[in-house]
């Protein structure tokens, strides 16, 4: 099993409509490095769920459930994710860059990145800062 980060803007599509959709294709990622671990991706996979903006938080979890198949542009692709849980503290990315366990992950390196991997000691990590 493999661990990821994926980003959206809450005003674009966001963790509520995550909750309700409960399956969603996550599609319109333009970036070939983000492009290339969403090829990586595997079913089973655990992805934590971020809201970048104004939020800057993870608010939960999804699973991926459909490995990666064409986008609308062929250059880039969508991989399906279903709701797996609801954080029980949205966790921020200021606590995130002040836990010295995390200040190499690429969300605090290479911030601007839609799709990240991450270490399962830094998915934990996050996991429990939730708590």
């Amino acid at each position: 099993m493999q661990y990821w980060l994926i980003k959206t803007e809450p005003n674009t599509f966001s963790w509520q409509e995550q909750k309700q959709n409960g399956v969603e294709h996550w599609d319109g990622v333009r970036n070939y490095q983000a492009r290339n671990y969403m090829k990586l991706m595997k079913i089973g996979d655990m992805v934590l769920f971020y809201h970048s903006g104004d939020e800057r938080q993870v608010m939960g979890i999804v699973e991926v459930v459909k490995e990666f198949y064409p986008d609308t542009d062929e250059n880039f692709v969508c991989v399906d994710v279903k709701t797996h849980s609801e954080l029980k503290t949205p966790v921020s990315l200021k606590a995130i860059k002040n836990n010295h366990k995390l200040q190499e992950i690429p969300l605090v390196k290479q911030s601007r990145l839609s799709v990240m991997p991450l270490r399962k000691e830094d998915y934990e990590e996050i996991l429990k800062m939730s708590q």
